[in-house]
């Protein structure tokens, strides 16, 4: 009988014409082959923005220069308002954002007994002192991703504002207690740094961290004492606070799902996903 075409071909060369697709349709991949596929995964769940706040409280002394025995003071008030904007680094490295925000805390000192000579230092008459601060930050940030655990860090310049001043002990004259002199120095400025983690729940984290304030602003004019005697006063405070965080854009990238449905895409071919 006369035959045209393919249909003269044998068997076996007519399967072995057949689309490759049609013989891969036969074989199932699991899950984890499916996860091993190499992706382009150059846009990572990291670009996204938040806006927080955060509460917590301060332990506050100086850096005295000479040099005057003192205890840490404990201050339970520090509020921060901050917006964070996440970013990948050259374009791949989805390690790193930008926070900046303000904030509202305390600087101060409390003076002790001094073990040697039995001498309790006084500044203005004040064996203890607090300050009331705002500022403004601008951190760099970083944060490592673990499923909904999320670690961070940031450190970073501010610049702030001592708004009021308290001095306390028996010698303080009163009309200086709450009064800041000629001498002192109301403009604050210097670096600030932290670590912590965060639960992350799309839309909502939630932020624990430590923050370090250290600031090169000294408290009172060097020579407020004497001509040829400087005296300087540095503040470092360290604050824990806890807060809650929320995501104002969607996060951009692929998910694991995502990626899945792409590596069937490579391996099946586009028809068969």
């Amino acid at each position: 009988a006369a035959c045209a075409g393919a249909a003269c071909l044998p068997a076996a060369a007519r399967t072995a014409r057949q689309p490759r697709r049609a013989r891969r349709d036969t074989v199932s991949y699991p899950d984890t082959y499916l996860d091993t596929v190499s992706i382009n995964r150059i846009f990572q769940l990291n670009d996204y923005m938040m806006i927080g706040f955060e509460a917590g409280a301060g332990f506050n002394r100086m850096l005295f220069n000479p040099p005057y025995s003192q205890s840490w003071r404990f201050t339970p008030e520090y509020y921060e308002l901050t917006f964070t904007r996440y970013g990948k680094m050259f374009g791949y490295m989805p390690y790193f954002g930008l926070k900046v925000g303000v904030s509202y805390g305390h600087e101060g000192y409390r003076m002790e007994m001094n073990e040697e000579t039995g001498y309790i230092s006084r500044i203005s008459g004040a064996t203890e002192c607090v300050y009331d601060v705002a500022e403004i930050q601008t951190l760099a940030h970083f944060h490592y991703d673990i499923g909904h655990i999320k670690l961070m860090a940031d450190a970073g310049p501010y610049g702030g504002k001592r708004l009021r001043i308290e001095r306390i002990g028996e010698s303080v004259e009163e009309d200086i207690r709450y009064s800041f002199l000629d001498s002192d120095k109301r403009f604050d400025y210097g670096l600030k740094g932290g670590a912590g983690f965060a639960l992350v729940f799309d839309p909502v984290e939630f932020h624990v961290n430590a923050k370090v304030r250290y600031s090169w602003s000294n408290l009172f004019e060097p020579d407020y004492r004497s001509p040829y005697y400087y005296s300087f006063a540095y503040p470092l405070d360290v604050m824990v606070t806890a807060g809650l965080h929320f995501q104002i854009s969607r996060k951009t990238g692929k998910t694991k799902a995502m990626l899945r449905k792409e590596a069937k895409r490579i391996v099946y071919g586009e028809d068969n996903q």
